[in-house]
């Protein structure tokens, strides 16, 4: 008989190794090569296409009932999964520890138990004790939410097919549940592969909204085999500095709705209270205008959000080396946006240190975010301060062209809303939208001057 071979799995990034080594060759992480049961090899003459059980095709065109939405109760939530929970679907919901994962999905629960629907939450971290007190805290002690503490996915299983299928299923978090038929400890790869298999087949089959937390590495990565995220319909991610009052939950994957939508909340004292218009968050008072100071209205999904960029210039008097910060934006797009200025327009940024900030702790992916970057350096280098009642957005090339971008209508509509007067942006866009005056660039160059040339 072969002797079997080892088997060592990461359990942080799930590659496989044939020998134990100190650090994975693959995410660098040390120590997380954990040796696992080898598995069954099959015998190339063994026939798989007999012995199965006949699976049934239904036509793709086949009438039938499509399954509705059913609100959670949070607006910002729902918005955020693109309209609400759907029947059937796995979500699993990321964040840092202390973020407000249990607190979101606890006052979630509960609006959904006290419409009428049957809510399981299952805590594998916390006593039920614990969740209670929890629960009192926020004012939901009363809801009919069937609360338990449990770590065997076995248990719960069995549990939950004694009754009727509840409406929602939460599971707090997946790394800690276990199987008796899987070897391993809870929170490695087979235990969470595992575990999550089993939960998302009975949600599948019994058409129940399950939703598993999962912890976080260090990175911001989900833990676990990156597989875990293939598994689930929705990847959403609860986002956020504890030290700030704001979060954000992002939808990082949908396959019942668009991408990148976010739900904007504010951590008070009696939970998470929903944020209807996040664009005033990321705005300061902006009474007196200042230097270095610009508006971007991006886009997250299908909502636009006005947030306030700052650059600040410091001329160094020493041959010291200069220093380059950014809060919020990439730090290779600020290296390339400065080689611009200076290739294009002739502008000196080598002997200054460079600083830019979002305001708000908000983090910035849009391309669109070029212009209003490029308005904020300029103003902060030549300390003329932009006029308070405009927005900036448009796409910056190497060769200093403004190209146009998606949703400007939507954008110029939005800072109508909020009193922005003036839109700056490419020219030869879509039509301007009412209620606001649009100002047309082409190249880099027409912006220094704009800004420069002010009085």
């Amino acid at each position: 008989m072969a002797k079997p071979k080892r088997r060592y799995v990461c359990q942080n990034c799930g590659s496989v190794a044939t020998r134990w080594q100190g650090q994975c060759a693959d995410c660098g992480e040390w120590n997380s090569l954990v040796e696992e049961a080898p598995q069954t090899v099959f015998s190339s003459k063994h026939d798989l296409s007999s012995g199965g059980r006949p699976i049934q095709f239904t036509p793709l065109d086949q009438p039938g009932e499509i399954p509705q939405r059913q609100a959670s109760g949070l607006a910002e939530f729902d918005r955020a999964l693109g309209g609400g929970l759907v029947p059937g679907s796995a979500i699993l919901m990321g964040g840092d520890p202390g973020i407000g994962k249990s607190t979101l999905l606890l006052q979630a629960s509960a609006h959904i138990a006290r419409a009428g629907r049957d809510v399981v939450y299952v805590s594998g971290e916390e006593a039920s004790g614990q969740v209670r007190l929890r629960a009192e805290r926020l004012g939901l002690s009363k809801c009919p939410i069937r609360l338990a503490s449990a770590t065997s996915v076995r248990d719960i299983l069995t549990t939950l097919g004694m009754d009727e299928p509840p409406s929602l299923l939460v599971i707090d978090s997946i790394q800690t549940m276990h199987s008796d038929q899987i070897e391993g400890a809870p929170g490695s790869v087979s235990q969470v592969r595992g575990c999550a298999f089993e939960l998302i087949r009975y949600a599948k089959e019994n058409s129940v909204t399950l939703i598993l937390v999962g912890h976080v590495t260090k990175d911001g990565n989900i833990a676990g085999p990156r597989v875990l995220e293939h598994m689930v319909d929705v990847v959403m991610s609860f986002e956020g500095e504890r030290s700030h009052q704001y979060r954000i939950l992002r939808s990082l994957k949908n396959r019942f709705g668009p991408v990148d939508e976010i739900g904007v909340f504010a951590m008070e004292g009696d939970g998470l209270a929903e944020v209807g218009n996040p664009s005033m968050l990321f705005l300061s008072g902006r009474e007196e205008p200042m230097a270095g100071s610009a508006v971007f209205p991006a886009m997250e999904g299908t909502r636009p959000v006005l947030v306030e960029i700052q650059a600040l210039i410091v001329r160094l008097q020493s041959g010291a080396t200069p220093r380059r910060a950014v809060v919020g934006w990439d730090n290779g797009r600020m290296a390339m946006l400065l080689a611009v200025l200076e290739a294009r327009c002739g502008l000196n940024f080598s002997s200054a240190e460079v600083y830019l900030n979002v305001a708000g702790g908000y983090r910035l992916a849009d391309p669109a975010a070029d212009l209003a970057v490029a308005a904020a350096l300029v103003s902060a280098l030549g300390d003329k301060p932009l006029p308070t009642d405009a927005v900036w957005f448009g796409e910056v090339s190497l060769a200093g062209e403004i190209r146009p971008v998606a949703h400007s209508s939507i954008r110029q509509r939005e800072s109508a809303k909020l009193g922005f007067g003036k839109a700056i942006g490419p020219a030869g866009g879509p039509p301007p939208d009412k209620g606001i005056r649009f100002s047309g660039l082409t190249m880099l160059p027409n912006l220094v001057d704009r800004i420069l040339s002010d009085a």
